[in-house]
């Protein structure tokens, strides 16, 4: 969305922790699988993990080709979040040790996958 309105201002008081609960973004990526693999990402991933809630939702895949030159066409594409509520916005050395904590506890989740099963994530201290 675009509007004609200047963003406001920055403030010059640098803010750790924000009033209010808050909905931070942990990690951020894609899961993808072949189209003829017949597969539910339900039957390998919880909705949550530990304090974290982890989504995805189906997608078009957002880049035409792999690296190794393979069509992105014939895979299915999942956008991935995990997210975090907090009570109150922790500082972000706090957020990085969540992000890493729920990395290493879905990567066997996700090594756990048939095998075809991608995934790219990224650490993304975002707030929602």
């Amino acid at each position: 969305m675009t509007t004609d309105q200047d963003p406001p201002e920055p403030s010059s008081t640098p803010r750790t922790h924000s009033a209010g609960r808050a909905a931070v973004r942990l990690l951020q990526g894609y899961v993808w699988h072949p189209r003829d693999l017949d597969m539910d990402l339900e039957s390998y991933l919880p909705h949550e993990l530990d304090d974290a809630y982890v989504l995805w939702d189906p997608v078009n895949p957002p880049f035409a080709f792999f690296e190794n030159g393979e069509p992105t066409a014939s895979q299915v594409f999942y956008q991935f979040t995990t997210l975090q509520m907090y009570d109150e916005k922790p500082d972000a050395d706090t957020m990085h040790a969540h992000a890493q904590a729920v990395s290493e506890a879905l990567n066997p989740l996700l090594e756990g996958t048939p095998p075809g099963v991608g995934w790219q994530l990224w650490e993304d201290l975002r707030d929602l």
